[in-house]
């Protein structure tokens, strides 16, 4: 998988794609790192054409840990700075070596963390010159209100990334985002991963809906292509995710459409 991502990176970057995402808990960093710096070598672009995106995890929402994670990310990756460096998530979890601490019962062992005191150290990393932007992921309106509401603020999210796709278009949030001019980036744009854990194994796959089928058709694209242009159309970043050359290279095309 970590091979395979660092091959992804570097065709990805050759097809034209500048934007990428990255996270601390994903354990791919050296690899998309290697990739960069292998298309910088070779002339293909410069540091500053690529975004790249990392995650502050929960195990790490203390405020004396953040710039931790931070530091071992740009350290794993070898870059100087980030582009932008998000909180995964709005819950904060046991800070340790496990990525996923679990108690004796088996469960997730949260951690009681203000998360305005979070991001009071993701503003200092801005100001240490680590990241240029910081933001938020999966947080709700009330959550991101609780940011914005903060005394004191210093620099509001510029972003927010929540799973966003047709079946659950977030509406609400995204008129929420767009009335405070924070940016709603979109992940699982072409359906929720189908894990039996947590989606309904009998539910239809996003990209089989008769009427996504139909507009495909209708402009002789694909299903998945129509999924990413509707949520570009509606103002949002949208994150893509693939191994193959050839849905890269699709992915590519959303642009060349009507």
């Amino acid at each position: 998988m970590k091979s395979k991502c660092e091959e992804a990176t570097k065709t990805a970057i050759e097809v034209g794609f500048r934007h990428i995402d990255g996270a601390y808990v994903y354990q791919t960093e050296e690899h998309v790192g290697r990739a960069v710096r292998a298309k910088i070598s070779d002339g293909t672009v410069k540091r500053e054409d690529i975004f790249y995106t990392g995650k502050l995890w929960s195990t790490f929402h203390r405020p004396e840990l953040v710039r931790k994670c931070l530091e071992e990310s740009l350290k794993k990756l070898q870059f100087d700075y980030m582009d932008l460096f998000i909180i995964h998530n709005p819950f904060s979890m046991k800070p340790g070596p496990d990525l996923f601490p679990m108690g004796e019962d088996k469960k997730p062992v949260f951690d009681n963390v203000d998360l305005r005191q979070t991001w009071e150290a993701m503003e200092a990393c801005k100001d240490a010159g680590l990241v240029r932007s910081i933001g938020v992921s999966n947080f709700t309106r009330k959550q991101l209100e609780m940011i914005l509401n903060k005394p004191g603020l210093k620099y509001k999210p510029v972003i927010n990334q929540v799973e966003c796709h047709p079946y659950r278009n977030q509406s609400k949030l995204l008129a929420f985002c767009k009335s405070n001019d924070i940016i709603l980036e979109g992940y699982c744009v072409l359906g929720s991963q189908r894990d039996p854990s947590w989606l309904n194994p009998d539910a239809p796959p996003l990209l089989e809906d008769p009427l996504l089928v139909a507009i495909a058709k209708k402009y002789n694209k694909t299903p998945a292509l129509v999924a990413i242009r509707y949520q570009l159309q509606r103002g949002l970043v949208v994150l893509v995710k693939t191994y193959t050359r050839k849905r890269i290279e699709e992915n590519a095309q959303v642009n060349q459409y009507i």
